[in-house]
């Protein structure tokens, strides 16, 4: 008995597809229009009306130049330090690597903002670090706003996302064309320059490009480090000059398609050879070099995980023991703190089981039924990777303002939040969603048609075990990555409805620094916890 239905998907099926692919594209669609469109602004001036007028002064210019300034510069320098490193602890003798590979990964916990504010604190007057530099005859601790203050942030912040593919390449690469080189007489770095480098530029601009497009899409840290990039700038304007809001969203989403642009032709042109780990790694001997090697090691992870931790626990510890002992009461109590970390794990768990609901039925299109429908709907939620969260946010308030009798049921609305997360997160759902469908094997399913069971049967019985791995896994990923995010969770959040990214970006805005370590401390060690759980410890058991 023959089936069909590995080739022709349900009808019902391509439609839901098509519907879902129509929403996460929504949000792009309506910004674009909304730029071109001669509706009034719900708090705009008829002066801002002029697009092209808008386009080229220097209200939006300025942002733009300023934000592809930090991107570049943040880029470069992720790409050097995370590429030095992921060699370092791959390749090198250098002390404790082991440690190194686990401790390395971790900012990616932080969300930047939070990393922002411990190092503006941190170096303060008062601050725990301004004691040090007066000690070694600094008069005063340097002073970290502007673009320096942001580059330093994104930079110690975002180098694991080259450290990590950089370090996974380097532990698959052959041994035995570095070894012939050091043979053939190539010192370490002549080996590292001619074989090196050609088999990982893949891995390193992929990691860069990524890096570009988070600076790009960053609204906290920027914000924090009073560095007005498209993100601060359209924060800034999308209440009073809406106009302007959506002549720079314009900007920032041309630098993302851009970026994506680049992506793609990188994936095209670049092929990465599919060898076997090597049984043999080749490693080097740093000699004179081993120190400094540590050094750098040291450094990179002290500024990027030991400073923010021990900046936070220090302001944490510090108002729980004012409050003890009658001090200056804190404004938060623990219900407050616990009410916060409950809707964030909330509406990111509501988000994470509707991400990998809404990109499942386009998984299976591609997957299974090679359906153009599929992809086409599969292209349209990855490009959703390239649209920033603020841009999002933006989209969606306004729609729910001009939308008529729809804004009665969608004005703070939790359904908004969490379908704006859906938009923001789907992408990272969906190639793990893809990979678990990919993997159910075809003959099950022949089994299964063959014995009499019907499709819902089969996937009640057949794929959805199968694919409970892949499938947490995406969940997982899509949960702890909207617990981070800040713009959507400010701009749409319902009234009254606060997370901790809210309320920890707001205490610091109003100085209150005791209550900013207590609520960064919860949501660091909920993420930490998540991630171990359905991160680490699954793949310590797969």
């Amino acid at each position: 008995m023959s089936t069909t239905s590995h080739t022709t998907p349900p009808r019902l099926l391509t439609l839901v597809g098509a519907v879902l692919a129509a929403l996460f594209a929504f949000p792009t669609i309506y910004l674009i229009r909304r730029n071109f469109s001669s509706d009034d602004d719900p708090a705009g001036s008829a002066a801002d009306t002029d697009l092209f007028e808008l386009l080229t002064s220097e209200r939006t210019l300025a942002p733009l130049w300023r934000t592809v300034k930090l991107a570049v510069s943040v880029a470069l320098t992720a790409a050097l330090v995370g590429t030095a490193l992921a060699w370092l602890t791959t390749r090198t003798d250098i002390p404790l690597r082991r440690v190194w590979r686990t401790i390395l990964p971790l900012p990616l916990v932080f969300p930047t903002f939070i990393g922002a504010a411990a190092f503006i604190r941190t170096l303060n007057p008062g601050g725990l670090a301004s004691g040090l530099f007066t000690s070694v005859g600094f008069d005063q601790a340097p002073e970290l706003r502007g673009f320096f203050g942001a580059w330093v942030v994104l930079s110690l912040f975002t180098y694991p996302y080259v450290y990590l593919p950089v370090a996974a390449r380097l532990q698959r690469l052959p041994g035995s064309l570095e070894e012939s080189a050091r043979v053939l007489g190539d010192s370490a770095a002549e080996a590292f320059r001619r074989i090196v480098i050609p088999q990982i530029a893949s891995a390193v601009a992929a990691g860069t490009l990524l890096v570009f497009l988070y600076t790009i899409s960053d609204f906290g840290a920027v914000q924090l480090m009073r560095y007005d990039t498209l993100t601060r700038a359209i924060e800034t304007n999308y209440l009073g000059r809406a106009s302007l809001a959506f002549a720079l969203s314009l900007f920032l989403l041309a630098l993302a398609v851009v970026i994506v642009g680049f992506e793609r032709a990188l994936q095209r042109r670049t092929h990465t050879a599919t060898s076997a780990r090597s049984t043999q790694s080749v490693g080097y001997s740093l000699g004179r070099w081993r120190v400094p090697g540590a050094a750098f090691v040291v450094a990179v992870g002290a500024l990027s995980v030991g400073a923010p931790m021990i900046a936070l626990i220090d302001w944490a510890s510090d108002g729980l023991l004012r409050a003890s002992r009658n001090g200056r009461p804190l404004t938060i109590d623990s219900e407050a703190v616990m009410s916060a970390a409950q809707n964030t794990l909330e509406s990111s768990v509501l988000a994470a089981l509707a991400a990998v609901a809404a990109v499942l039925p386009i998984a299976f299109l591609v997957g299974r039924y090679k359906s153009r429908v599929g992809s086409l709907s599969h292209s349209v939620v990855i490009a959703t990777f390239a649209l920033p969260g603020i841009l999002i946010a933006l989209s969606l308030r306004y729609w729910v303002l001009k939308s008529g009798i729809a804004s009665d049921f969608f004005t703070d609305s939790k359904l908004v939040l969490i379908f704006a997360y859906v938009v923001r997160f789907g992408s990272l759902a969906m190639g793990i969603t893809l990979v678990a469908v990919q993997a159910v094997p075809e003959r099950f399913h022949d089994v299964g048609a063959t014995l009499g069971a019907r499709r819902l049967r089969r996937l009640r019985t057949i794929d959805l075990p199968l694919m409970a791995p892949g499938l947490l896994a995406a969940i997982g990923l899509v949960l702890l990555s909207t617990m981070k995010e800040l713009p959507i969770s400010l701009i749409i959040a319902p009234i009254g409805y606060r997370t901790l990214t809210t309320r920890i970006f707001g205490s610091f805005e109003d100085a209150f620094v005791a209550e900013t370590g207590i609520m960064a401390v919860v949501l660091v060690a909920m993420s930490a916890v998540l991630t171990w759980l359905l991160v680490l410890r699954r793949a310590e058991h797969q």
